[in-house]
Formats: structure tokens, C-alpha cells, sequence
């Protein structure tokens, strides 16, 4: 009985030195930016590498340099947006209609059918006279 006791009173001081030794405790002075960085979410790094790989887009890079926009001053912009603003635009852009929607689609096969109706393929549209 007294071999245990001595063996747990050991055990029990072993524990509290290890204990005390592992709540160390770290203070450091942190800068802004380090704040700033820490609070970026992975979210808003997600959203705003979505729009930056829309902007890589060639047909996305003619149209800018057209609208006279610099590619590379449009990417600086979409990295200073803040998580919202990013999580906003890229939510803009997966709600917007690719093409023109179901309107660009009706025209278009209207008219190629219009075209082939033109060119005598076939025979759709009344109104139209083949050319053969």
C-alpha cells in the first residue's frame, strides 16, 4: 500500500511539472496588415481567383483593351476588393446569362433556317424565294 501511494504521489508530480511546462504562453505585436491578412477568407480567395481567371479570358481581355481598360490595372482592382465585394461580383457573374440568353438563341436559328430556307436546303418560310 505505501509502494503505491509513493509511485502515484510520483506520478501525480511528474504530471504537474509537465503540466505547466506545456500552457506557455506567446505574446507578439502584430501588424495591421497581418490583421488584415488574417482576416481574408479563404471564401473571398476563392471568388476573387473566379473573376481573375474570367479576366485571363482572351475574348475577356479584347474586350477591355477595347472599352480602354488595362487588363493588368483591372486584376489590381479585383485584389483590393474586399471578401463582399468579391463574393458579390463572382455571384454576379455565375447569374448572368452566357450569350444573350434564350433571345440570341431563337434569332440565331431563325436565322439559319431563314439562310438555308434562302439557299433552297429547304422549304420553311413561305415568304422567301430560293435562289435555285
Amino acid at each position: 500500500m505505501m509502494m503505491a501511494k509513493r509511485l502515484l504521489s510520483a506520478f501525480l508530480v511528474a504530471s504537474m511539472l509537465f503540466t505547466g511546462s506545456m500552457q506557455a504562453v506567446q505574446a507578439a505585436m502584430i501588424s495591421t496588415e497581418q490583421v488584415a491578412q488574417s482576416t481574408i477568407s479563404a471564401k473571398g480567395d476563392q471568388d476573387r481567383a473566379k473573376i481573375v481567371s474570367m479576366l485571363s479570358r482572351d475574348e475577356v481581355q479584347t474586350e477591355l483593351v477595347k472599352r480602354g481598360i488595362d487588363p493588368v490595372e483591372a486584376k489590381s482592382r479585383v485584389a483590393a476588393l474586399t471578401d463582399e465585394e468579391a463574393s458579390n461580383l463572382a455571384s454576379q457573374m455565375d447569374k448572368a446569362p452566357a450569350g444573350g440568353g434564350i433571345i440570341g438563341a431563337i434569332v440565331l436559328v431563325f436565322l439559319v433556317l431563314l439562310l438555308t430556307d434562302i439557299l433552297g436546303f429547304t422549304k420553311i418560310f413561305p415568304f422567301t424565294r430560293s435562289v435555285r
